[in-house]
């Protein structure tokens, strides 16, 4: 199966590192101008370096802001793929979230999302082409107890998709949301040590979170960024074309009785 980008540009926002960075070059390698976001343009412009590939271009801005959003969209006025991938997550027991989390986790993880879509999708649907995607989480269906407010906002996320998937319905433009499970990054390490022994090395303490709080998982382990941003890769690719409306899982699988 060959991806041809060209002549596409893409931007992902929150790609400074983990899963967003994973995609961010996973689009650039398959030939697209990529974007790369994070909040600072030092942070970003480090990212660029390491990353290393020609196609990636700075577009620092917080986009769960206003004046974020409008650095962003200075930087890159049209995009052909845009990939949500911005998320703040974190372990908080259920009844200590506070208004102003919920709040939080709403603006950041979902209406960012949003603000960015109504900026591009017009564009696309004018053009008669383009690709949106969302993502998500296997929080979103199998909601942790240990962070309810993070599992919420996903769950929003697949709802958001589903209803501009309709909007740009005829248009040649899909709008989809990956379903992502645990993925190894540098935060999810700071989170199981938060909910495992930290004296545990790694590879243990990998097995024990997902043995007792991701037992859902058929693979049982973490996921590597670069396997969401396989599937992210195709979606935003030509060859994705009958696909859209869709919530397609890279979570490892379900055991059956976890399934909605």
């Amino acid at each position: 199966m060959s991806i041809d980008l060209s002549g596409k540009t893409a931007l992902v926002t929150g790609s400074t590192q983990g899963i967003g960075a994973a995609i961010a070059t996973g689009l650039a390698r398959a030939g697209a101008r990529v974007g790369v976001n994070g909040r600072s343009e030092g942070s970003v412009a480090a990212a660029v370096e390491r990353m290393d590939h020609g196609g990636l271009v700075a577009a620092p801005g917080d986009v769960s802001t206003e004046d974020g959003l409008q650095r962003v969209l200075s930087s890159l006025p049209q995009v052909d793929i845009l990939v949500n991938n911005l998320g703040i997550f974190e372990a908080r027991p259920a009844l200590e979230i506070t208004d102003a989390e919920w709040r939080r986790y709403f603006d950041v993880n979902v209406l960012a999302a949003v603000r960015l879509t109504r900026a591009y999708l017009p564009g696309m649907i004018e053009r008669g082409w383009g690709r949106i995607q969302y993502i998500a989480s296997d929080s979103a269906v199998a909601t942790p107890i240990e962070m309810i407010h993070y599992g919420m906002s996903k769950t929003a996320l697949l709802a958001v998709s589903r209803g501009f998937a309709k909007e740009a319905a005829g248009s040649g433009v899909t709008v989809n949301s990956v379903i992502a499970g645990p993925t190894h990054t540098g935060g999810v390490e700071e989170f199981v040590y938060q909910l495992v022994d930290k004296e545990l090395p790694w590879e243990e303490a990998q097995r024990a979170f997902m043995l007792k709080h991701r037992p859902q998982s058929l693979i049982q382990r973490l996921i590597e960024p670069e396997e969401i941003a396989n599937m992210v890769v195709y979606l935003g690719s030509p060859l994705a074309s009958a696909t859209t409306g869709g919530a397609l899982r890279v979570d490892g699988g379900y055991v059956d009785a976890i399934l909605p």
